[in-house]
């Protein structure tokens, strides 16, 4: 199950947070932190998995940008690195050749894909 969603930037600015479980706005801020200190401060030749807590967190570096997952330690770690490479992916196509002033600028868009569309599609005959 996924604890939460951040992508931050190399400098720890979270760009944008999704969490799946309920806490405390201090405790996000701790998290936040903690977080990315574990990712930025990992050399590239190891995994892109760490423990946090007693939980997983799955990380990929695209460009500035960390997106990083926290899961159940018992989850597969490589269909979530694929989760986020598909994320990426849908963001590129979306945002055409994405970049962090993007998500910064258009964070109403990004809400809608991590949470998903409430509207309902109307087809047109």
């Amino acid at each position: 199950m996924i604890r939460f969603i951040l992508l931050q930037n190399r400098q720890g600015k979270t760009r944008l947070a999704k969490y799946y479980v309920p806490f405390e706005e201090s405790e996000k801020h701790k998290v936040e932190y903690e977080v990315h200190r574990l990712v930025v401060n990992r050399d590239p030749k190891f995994t892109n998995f760490v423990e946090f807590r007693t939980h997983k967190v799955i990380y990929r570096r695209y460009a500035g940008l960390f997106f990083s997952l926290c899961v159940d330690i018992t989850d597969n770690e490589l269909a979530y690195l694929e989760c986020i490479h598909l994320f990426v992916e849908i963001l590129d196509h979306f945002f055409s050749n994405v970049c962090e002033l993007d998500l910064v600028f258009n964070f109403h868009k990004m809400n809608s894909f991590l949470l998903g569309s409430s509207k309902k599609l109307v087809r047109r005959q």
